[in-house]
């Protein structure tokens, strides 16, 4: 018998494509293992370390590559280009396409408001981030220059603060990152999506992330949420703050926060206006969510709903019927429909090109030590420059207190390539200082010109004393951090956007609170008929109408209220309340479940459970003897999801579902015909709600299970014949005393 491989041991088989060229090639098994790691992994690492992770300056590469590209062609000072422009020059950076260069600059842009503070200047139709219909115009339509606050990005790029690599082509070189003077990386919200793990970084009002970090770089122990108060989303809207989640979010960098729209009611029209929404939806997602509401009837207090978006801002306008209550309705809306939604956060970011989710706090100290050395190498490169003219100077400075030997050695030599090794022999200076003094023009031979350099050699000799004290003191390049980001924040910062509202003021809408209780009849039909009827309609006329061929399947009394589930023969099961349902009458066929419930094609409805308080357990009978014993909780659900798949297995065809509040005696036949009375106290619950079961009834290869019914339903007589102590069973052939027929002989 051949050995069965494991996973390492699988091959994968490589060959050339014998109808290429007319050759073929060899075949080369290869362990699967190798193939991952030469042709997967090298992919995978490429797109989280260059493509889709942002690092601790806040931006992917994309980002980088075209605001770089933009500083090089003068765009911070000058006027807007045509944004095609931009693009095209771009592309010396980022080979991956116009169109995906251009979506980077509309989603940077002022004008798509997707940014707290946007870095493209814009001039132009760049589309909306609240809104997937309102595209952006073409980029040869479009204007832009870099905004003022990319001053802040490159101030420090020209003075080696970071380091410099070649772009794709080795033509030029580009930033490994942009030298930012504020936490860009927690102010501009991020959206990534990689090869095995993803990064979702939401924006921080810029004021208080800039007081945050100066607060830790005063005191380390510093409690982030004294100053950090909660996430700012450029589309505003109302933040419902609960402490806890924040706080997750700020230790872990996992977490999610709610935020739900603005709005004002007009009394004077009898309209709500909504003007702020969730940064995680769009205009289009609620209107579409509302009409499907509107139409199935859970929402009545509403006449019309449109998009009165317009140059002055966003603007969703209701028209309310006569009596409706505004907070009452927008309550049900924000429970209902995007209109109050989760961001999720996912604090995913690359640190010396490996990806790490931190917390807040773990964010800042990655970026105040990345600033720090910043600061260091832009101190030391401004060092190094003074130390350089300073070398210049002291050379002069021998020269031109003896200025007229200098002239004489420059007479006396005869050929121009020798006065500098001339003047080198002749005041012991080197080669740098001599070339800086042969260049002095002769009207600067003056004693005005030698006495302002003096001086400046000791300006400089006090410059270069204060850098090396600055690089040798933390302290002092601290306070450089702290009085750049106290700079930024006064001239860049805003109010916050985002209002917060504790989750203790809000209050929440409770569906069950709007439905009416009264006393009902359900009916469920074997063609899939569902019927709700009062008392008083079914006194006022008993009998059942049917589809010609249809039956009654099951029927219960309920209230109004009562949730449902209705099981199919696709293994799913649908939730629904039994308010959901008009009241109708007894002579009517009543609602047909797949249209209702918007069941796939072909799918029936073979069992209907009021599940109550959710308790007791579901048994699954299949064909096979076997029987699964499944919690009613299982099918409990926190979210308002309508369709559960898996709701049984479908390995064996399903014969019954019996709901069992609690557990009793059970009688089961096969065809053969032989039956089974059994304990359901006897199964064991499972916890998985498409479990197979456990064999209850041991049946011949050539029957079936065909039905399960309760014990008083059956003319058995002798129990004890047919009762099994310990499962599986067999059970017995059914006596002609024992048998339903007889039953029905003697009734």
């Amino acid at each position: 018998m051949a050995k069965k491989k494991t996973t390492d041991e699988l091959t994968v088989r490589h060959a050339d494509n014998p109808n290429v060229m007319g050759l073929r090639g060899a075949v080369v098994d290869q362990p699967i293992t190798e193939t991952l790691d030469s042709n997967f992994m090298p992919y995978a690492m490429s797109v989280i370390v260059s493509r889709a992770i942002p690092e601790i300056d806040g931006f992917k590469p994309s980002h980088r590559k075209l605001l770089y590209t933009m500083y090089k062609m003068g765009l911070l000072t000058g006027g807007r280009t045509k944004s095609a422009n931009i693009v095209g020059q771009t592309m010396r950076l980022n080979p991956h396409g116009d169109a995906a260069i251009y979506e980077t600059m509309v989603r940077l842009s002022r004008g798509n408001e997707a940014l707290l503070h946007p870095f493209v200047d814009s001039k132009g139709n760049f589309g909306k981030v609240y809104s997937r219909d309102m595209a952006y115009a073409a980029s040869r339509y479009t204007e832009a220059k870099l905004s003022p606050i990319c001053a802040e990005l490159f101030r420090d790029l020209d003075s080696d603060a970071v380091d410099f690599m070649p772009n794709y082509d080795n033509s030029t070189t580009e930033p490994t990152l942009l030298p930012t003077t504020f936490p860009n990386v927690l102010v501009s919200s991020n959206l990534g999506i990689a090869v095995g793990m993803a990064s979702q970084i939401c924006g921080f009002n810029l004021g208080e992330v800039c007081d945050t970090t100066i607060a830790l770089l005063k005191n380390p122990d510093h409690d982030i949420m004294s100053t950090l108060l909660a996430p700012d989303f450029p589309t505003g809207g109302q933040l419902i703050l609960d402490e806890k989640e924040l706080c997750q979010i700020y230790s872990t960098g996992r977490g999610g926060v709610r935020v739900r729209a603005r709005y004002r009611y007009i009394k004077k029209e009898n309209l709500i206006e909504i003007y702020e929404i969730p940064y995680s939806t769009s205009i289009e997602a609620i209107l579409d969510k509302v009409a499907e509401l509107v139409k199935a009837g859970k929402v009545k207090e509403i006449n019309d709903m449109r998009d009165e978006t317009d140059l002055s801002g966003l603007k969703l306008t209701i028209d309310l019927k006569r009596g409706a209550d505004p907070d009452k309705l927008m309550a049900k809306l924000f429970k209902l429909t995007p209109l109050e939604d989760t961001y999720s956060c996912n604090f995913n970011i690359l640190i010396a090109g490996s990806p790490r989710v931190m917390g807040v706090g773990e964010i800042l100290e990655e970026w105040i030590a990345w600033r720090t050395e910043c600061v260091r190498r832009r101190v030391y490169f401004v060092l190094s420059k003074r130390r350089e003219k300073l070398h210049l100077l002291l050379g002069l400075k021998r020269i031109l207190l003896d200025i007229d030997k200098a002239i004489a050695i420059i007479r006396q030599t005869e050929e121009e390539a020798e006065v500098v090794p001339n003047l080198m022999i002749g005041f012991g200076i080197d080669q740098a200082q001599a070339e800086y003094v042969a260049e002095i023009k002769l009207r600067n031979i003056n004693k005005e010109y030698i006495l302002k350099r003096v001086a400046e050699t000791e300006a400089l000799q006090d410059e270069i004393a204060d850098l090396e004290d600055t690089l040798a003191k933390a302290s002092r390049i601290r306070k450089i951090i702290i009085d750049e980001l106290t700079a930024v924040r006064k001239k860049y910062a805003v109010p916050r956007r985002t209002e917060i509202v504790y989750s203790d003021e809000v209050e929440e809408y409770t569906e069950t609170e709007q439905v009416e209780d009264y006393p009902v009849h359900l009916f469920l039909s074997r063609e899939g008929y569902f019927k709700k009827i009062t008392p008083q309609s079914l006194r006022m006329s008993g009998e059942q109408k049917f589809k010609e061929g249809d039956s009654l399947r099951q029927s219960f009394e309920a209230t109004n209220g009562a949730e449902l589930m209705f099981f199919t023969d696709r293994q799913q099961v649908y939730k629904c309340r039994a308010a959901d349902f008009g009241d109708t009458k007894a002579s009517a066929l009543g609602d047909y479940l797949p249209a209702k419930l918007g069941m796939d094609e072909g799918e029936s409805v073979i069992f209907l459970c009021l599940p109550g308080d959710y308790g007791g357990h579901l048994l699954f009978f299949f064909a096979n003897g076997k029987a699964a014993k499944v919690p009613v909780e299982s099918y409990q659900t926190t979210s308002n999801r309508r369709r559960l798949t898996g709701a049984y297995s479908d390995k064996a065809p399903l014969v019954a579902i019996v709901h069992m509040p609690e557990d009793a005696e059970l009688a089961l036949y096969t065809n053969e015909p032989r039956a089974l009375l059994f304990h359901t106290s006897l199964l064991l619950p499972k916890a998985t709600r498409a479990t197979q079961g456990v064999a209850v009834m041991t049946i011949k290869p050539k029957y079936h299970l065909e039905r399960v019914v309760g014990v008083a339903e059956t003319g058995i007589v002798n129990h004890s014949r047919y009762r099994a102590r310990s499962l599986p069973a067999a059970g017995a052939l059914v006596k002609p005393e024992d048998s339903d027929e007889k039953q029905l002989a003697l009734l």
